[in-house]
């Protein structure tokens, strides 16, 4: 007789929704820490970057969530 066994992949999608989630916070993480470093740029490493101080205030003054 064979031997019959039925798996579903009910771990797949939670890997999915983990992985997802990850990636978030991960991309969170990063904004976060990009945000903070302009903040410490001085004024001629910010005319370095082609921008200026108002626009790196308006890039950094932005929640981390938001792109």
């Amino acid at each position: 007789m064979a031997d019959l066994s039925l798996h579903i992949g009910f771990h797949t999608p939670l890997a999915g929704a983990f992985t997802a989630l990850s990636r978030t916070l991960a991309a969170w993480r990063r904004r976060d820490r990009e945000r903070r470093e302009l903040l410490a740029l001085d004024a001629r490493a910010i005319r370095d970057l082609g921008t200026t101080p108002q626009a790196v205030q308006f890039e950094a003054s932005k929640p981390f969530w938001r792109a």
